[in-house]
């Protein structure tokens, strides 16, 4: 039988989570992932090469990837140095490397999954430089997604400085997708940046695909502050065109008390209440533990979250 196809959207440390368990089936993936961080290494290398951001790439390759442990820890592995090198992942400096080589992103990533073996198929959502704006709740304009994160003030909307054009293999790949998933992460962004180029949203309404969601677990202070599960639903579906979020995927597992103290003191993050009766009876809400900690930090199991996506071709 051949594979379903899954277009994931996303970005960021969410994405990469979800991509990890999702490998493990026997799917089609293809992860459209954002490019407009621009902090740290990212942002440095973005300033010197024009050239969109790579850090969230280079997480989702290696998600993807089935090559030797010591192979991921060589991308991801920063320099600790006094030189320019400082604070560089060895993964960035190839993926900037490849992309002058071959001329564009898109190349230089396929030709760097050529080497990690790929379980899929990675795509910028565009091959430009773009920068995100953000209008804050106070209407104050902030540019940068780096300073749209640490700035002190709730979100009230993003949007591109220039006219964001999407990589046309992305459209295609939405247009002939099976199912298309937003990942968890932040929404405004992480999630929403993919959606603010309109060709993405038309191309998600044309496709004969549902769009599923997997909801974040906490809430994150600035971009979700008090969010219950309705309440990314809704901010989501404002952002999508005609075809709207037609299965949510929620966590109901507990979190210690010891988790809630350390979230709610160095984080200021709460869970995610789950507010089933404000969900339309139209949109299928698939529930479980799906909770896990990982070094100390909570995380969605991705074997049970990778099941759920996986068991919608069936249901």
């Amino acid at each position: 039988m051949k594979a379903k196809k899954v277009v994931v959207l996303g970005g960021g440390t969410g994405m990469s989570t979800l991509l990890k368990g999702l490998k493990q089936y026997p799917l089609d993936i293809t992860a459209i992932v954002s490019v407009c961080d621009d902090g740290k290494s990212t942002g440095i290398l973005r300033k010197e090469f024009n050239t969109p951001a790579v850090g969230d790439i280079r997480r989702v390759l290696i998600s993807l990837s089935e090559t030797e442990p010591l192979f991921e820890e060589l991308l991801n592995y920063r320099f600790n140095t006094n030189s320019q090198l400082n604070g560089h992942p060895v993964g960035n400096l190839l993926l900037t490397a490849m992309t002058n080589i071959t001329g564009n992103m898109s190349d230089g990533i396929e030709a760097l999954s050529k080497v990690l073996n790929l379980r899929g198929k990675v795509l910028p959502l565009t091959e430009y430089n773009v920068t995100l704006m953000g209008l804050m709740e106070d209407g104050t304009i902030v540019e940068g997604e780096h300073n749209i994160t640490k700035f002190n003030k709730k979100i009230e909307n993003v949007y591109y400085k220039e006219t964001p054009v999407a990589n046309p293999d992305a459209i295609k790949a939405i247009t002939d997708a099976d199912l298309i998933v937003l990942s968890m992460g932040s929404l405004f962004t992480s999630i929403i940046p993919n959606l603010i180029c309109p060709n993405i949203v038309k191309a998600i309404d044309k496709s004969k695909a549902n769009v599923l969601y997997a909801c974040n677990i906490m809430t994150q202070p600035g971009e979700s502050d008090d969010f219950k599960l309705s309440d990314h639903v809704n901010l989501l579906n404002s952002y999508l065109g005609e075809k709207k979020l037609s299965t949510v995927i929620a966590n109901k597992g507990t979190i210690s008390e010891e988790m809630m103290r350390i979230y709610e003191t160095l984080e200021q993050k709460d869970p995610v209440i789950i507010d089933e009766e404000n969900i339309n009876e139209d949109t299928v809400l698939i529930t479980d533990d799906l909770v896990e900690v990982v070094d100390k930090t909570l995380r969605h199991n991705v074997i049970k979250l990778a099941y759920h996506i996986f068991s919608t071709f069936y249901r």
